[in-house]
């Protein structure tokens, strides 16, 4: 496994851990500014906050500092009530690889939706195995688009809280069967995977197939490895992510599992914290990841 102690240069930022300071939006080119400054070598930014700055000016302020991407976030939410609703996802799903290729992202993580409506308070229906076939479908007619752009797709599953609004792919092992299933030549092939997985700690760290399901999805597959802490108690199930070492996963550990698949990419620090960390200045914020990266992950 490798040494982060010395230093911080498979640091990522996800750009929502310090999406606010002090409680206030912060631009992503000050974001960007803030990273650079702090030799932080890569960063994953959010779709909103690119649309915000303009693309153009994301990429060249990329591009000027020399920064690398860790992923691109994010496509996905493919399940719709209705054909329109399906067709605006496929629209954005494209558009979402196309950002991402401008970016030169080495992968767009996908988070691939519940049943619909349910994000806004109000589940068009129950019928949750429609929504993973409206998942599975949809991620499907997205992988040839993606691979005539050579584009790979990580799917991200999301812990089983999230199942009914935000991801109804809760499990590594349900990630890694849609990926079999869709791209089954890649444990054969050379190179990176057309569609494999982006591992988030802070949702799969329970599994008691972790260990396993990692293995299965070996070098090619590990797209991208996210990381934070389970806060207890946790007090909001979306906003209430820990720093690293604050929490009770046990990072390390499973950064092994990952690397020992031959993954040598960036942890990439991605933290939700509406009462914490969003409270408080974004340079001691970043200031913290780069000391957690060497201690704590």
């Amino acid at each position: 496994m490798r040494d982060f102690s010395r230093d911080h240069c498979w640091l990522s930022i996800n750009t929502a851990t310090v999406r606010k300071s002090r409680g206030v939006d912060l631009p992503l080119p000050q974001i960007i500014e803030a990273c650079a400054r702090r030799g932080i070598r890569a960063i994953a930014p959010w779709r909103d906050q690119v649309a915000a700055a303009g693309l153009d000016t994301i990429a060249r302020l990329v591009k000027t500092h020399g920064l690398e991407l860790s992923g691109y976030c994010r496509g996905g939410m493919f399940p719709a009530a209705d054909a329109r609703g399906r067709q605006e996802a496929r629209d954005d799903n494209r558009r979402a690889v196309d950002e991402a290729c401008e970016l030169q992202a080495p992968c767009l993580v996908l988070v691939v939706g519940g049943l619909p409506g349910a994000l806004a308070g109000k589940a068009a229906h129950k019928d949750i195995a429609l929504a993973r076939t409206q998942v599975h479908d949809g991620i499907a007619e997205l992988l040839d688009y993606a691979q005539s752009m050579r584009m790979p797709l990580a799917i991200e599953p999301l812990h089983p809280m999230y199942a009914a609004d935000r991801a109804c792919i809760n499990t590594l092992e349900q990630a890694l069967d849609v990926c079999d299933e869709l791209d089954p030549q890649a444990p054969g092939s050379s190179g990176r995977a057309a569609l494999g997985v982006a591992v988030d700690v802070y949702h799969v760290w329970w599994d008691p197939k972790l260990q396993a399901q990692i293995e299965r999805a070996g070098r090619r597959r590990l797209l991208a490895f996210h990381v934070c802490d389970w806060l207890t108690p946790t007090t909001d199930l979306l906003n209430d992510r820990g720093m690293m070492g604050d929490g009770v996963i046990d990072i390390p550990r499973i950064r092994g599992w990952v690397e020992g698949q031959g993954f040598d990419g960036y942890s990439e620090v991605e933290i939700f914290s509406s009462r914490n960390w969003w409270q408080q200045d974004h340079g001691q914020v970043l200031d913290t990841c780069i000391q957690r990266h060497r201690t704590a992950v």
